[in-house]
């Protein structure tokens, strides 16, 4: 199997999905609590409340710390060699997320403008029609990817993150597009079609960010006389 045109996937379609079951009957019923946060972090999104910036941010830098240790270095290393070093890129986004935690005047909140409709599409493709596709698919629990495993949780993120007031750092989405590139490589040969929402995400978090660099360019240009 393959990634591209010559890196190959080291692992088989169904050691990969053997994995997932390993990870779902060795967690739970953790993977209900970590469904239960993300919902959690919409509803305190939508009100808007001032604070919700440390707490969103600190709860999704513990995701990305649960899937560097609980996936990626506890199961994912069994199949693939490569998993530490996901596990480190994870790490490095916890790690930053972390230190936005800490940063003023930064908050959550779902606008009516296109990053907002981006962000509400993405969170709702990670929390509902994620797992539905993935059923509609054929799979069924625990040899499915559920919420907390990378692929659903970094389409979730990258979500939430449209919704950052009043912009979202460059720097906090480089490695989810990074690992959504990885992902959608390996989803293609391995069969998790849900994974398609990876690119997706990816080109409307792009398109999102180059449509506000080009309308804030569009505003600070000066009026001619004439106008």
């Amino acid at each position: 199997m393959r990634y591209g045109p010559s890196m190959h996937v080291p692992f088989s379609s169904s050691q990969f999905f053997a994995v997932f079951e390993a990870y779902n009957n060795a967690i739970w019923p953790v993977q209900m609590g970590l469904y239960l946060l993300g919902v959690v972090l919409v509803l305190i999104c939508a009100f808007g409340w001032r604070w919700n910036g440390k707490a969103v941010f600190a709860s999704l830098a513990f995701l990305w710390f649960w899937m560097a240790l609980a996936y990626h270095i506890a199961f994912f290393r069994t199949i693939n060699p490569l998993a530490p070093v996901f596990a480190a890129l994870f790490v490095i986004e916890a790690l930053l997320l972390l230190f936005a935690a800490f940063s003023r005047g930064l908050s959550f909140a779902p606008k009516r403008n296109v990053a907002g409709i981006i962000g509400a599409a993405l969170v709702l493709y990670a929390l509902i029609f994620y797992p539905a596709l993935a059923l509609a698919l054929g799979q069924h629990y625990p040899r499915v990817p559920t919420f907390g495993l990378p692929c659903p949780t970094t389409i979730f993120t990258m979500g939430l993150l449209m919704w950052l007031q009043p912009r979202v750092k460059d720097g906090l989405l480089a490695i989810p597009i990074v690992w959504s590139l990885i992902g959608t490589l390996a989803a293609l040969q391995l069969g998790v079609l849900e994974d398609i929402g990876l690119p997706i995400a990816v080109l409307a978090v792009v398109a999102a960010r180059f449509g506000n660099s080009f309308s804030a360019s569009e505003a600070a240009r000066p009026r001619s006389a004439a106008q």
